[in-house]
């Protein structure tokens, strides 16, 4: 009998395989082309001659309310002369940064019909971190000074959990988070649950549009860090049950389980061992048993409220 079931369960995993492989073959066909427009090299190599036809040009990235002497003496600033200087060195060409995010857009073209490929333009922006990839409908823009290496000289100062992620395999990653706030609302609910659900969804989206990116990457852990997740995994569960926190509106649970940090918060001594935000991924694994169990679709996933997810999900943590 448990040969019996064990073919039946590889017969299933097979036919799965081959399913999924069938589909990344037909996105891989998709026709699409990816534009790069480097913003900036043309505002690295322009004086004060060419900043009528760089506003002219880029409009949406010259705000109004800021006059002409501004940019006039961001080109003359130091710091922004050495900026420009390493970025220059360390991204002389996109290549590799190119190819991934044309199959990202290819995996939205598949998934999201009407999705429509956006431009996108690399700049600068004194190492905004909170906002390194920015999406609109036509634009994508990515501050390649926020990609330039975790031992980067320019983030002295930066804590390290927030720095792991400053290194360019992040990019397009980071692309898929800035997408997800155009598809994903946020949760009416304000339990513990419902946070972990909305980046679960996040997470899951990275599942179906990146998969050629390592679980780490998506949620933007080491591999130690990835991998202590998995190795606790019900052990934080019941955490999490049996002190009743999966219902609870505390948001204090937010900064101690949800947002980026560098351990999580469980008040044991084993906090300093563990990442942060295990809250996005226990979210993110019982979106993946509500998908693995129930026949819908990406975008029905989308729409479904996190306590319906949670229920139907059958999740059971990792031993």
């Amino acid at each position: 009998m448990r040969k019996y079931i064990g073919f039946i369960l590889l017969a299933v995993l097979v036919s799965a395989c081959e399913k999924q492989n069938k589909v990344e073959k037909e996105i891989a066909e998709i026709p699409l082309e990816v534009e790069v427009d480097r913003f900036d090299l043309a505002f690295a190599s322009s004086s004060e001659n060419d900043l009528g036809g760089l506003k002219a040009k880029y409009p949406y990235l010259f705000p109004q309310q800021y006059a002409d002497s501004v940019w006039l003496a961001q080109m003359k600033d130091t710091l922004q002369l050495e900026i420009n200087h390493e970025i220059a060195r360390e991204f002389p060409d996109l290549g590799e940064q190119e190819v991934e995010l044309r199959s990202l857009f290819q995996h939205l073209r598949y998934y999201f019909p009407e999705f429509n490929t956006p431009k996108v333009i690399t700049l600068t922006s004194d190492v905004d971190y909170r906002n390194k990839v920015i999406y609109t409908d036509s634009l994508m823009l990515v501050s390649l000074d926020t990609y330039l290496g975790k031992d980067h000289k320019f983030y002295e100062g930066i804590q390290n959990y927030l720095r792991k992620n400053f290194e360019r395999e992040m990019i397009v990653s980071d692309a898929v988070s800035a997408f997800a706030k155009s598809v994903i609302s946020f949760p009416r609910s304000r339990t513990f649950l419902s946070w972990m659900i909305l980046y679960g969804k996040e997470l899951y989206l990275k599942d179906v549009l990146i998969p050629f990116k390592t679980d780490a990457q998506k949620i933007g852990y080491t591999q130690e860090e990835y991998d202590w997740a998995v190795g606790n995994e019900s052990e934080i569960w019941r955490y999490f049950v049996e002190r009743n926190l999966i219902f609870s509106t505390d948001s204090k649970l937010q900064d101690r389980f949800i947002n980026p940090a560098p351990f999580s918060k469980f008040y044991l001594e084993l906090d300093t061992e563990s990442p942060g935000q295990l809250g996005q991924y226990i979210g993110w694994q019982i979106v993946r048993a509500y998908m693995e169990n129930n026949d819908v679709s990406l975008q029905e996933l989308l729409r479904t409220p996190e306590e319906e997810i949670y229920n139907n999900s059958k999740f059971k943590p990792k031993k």
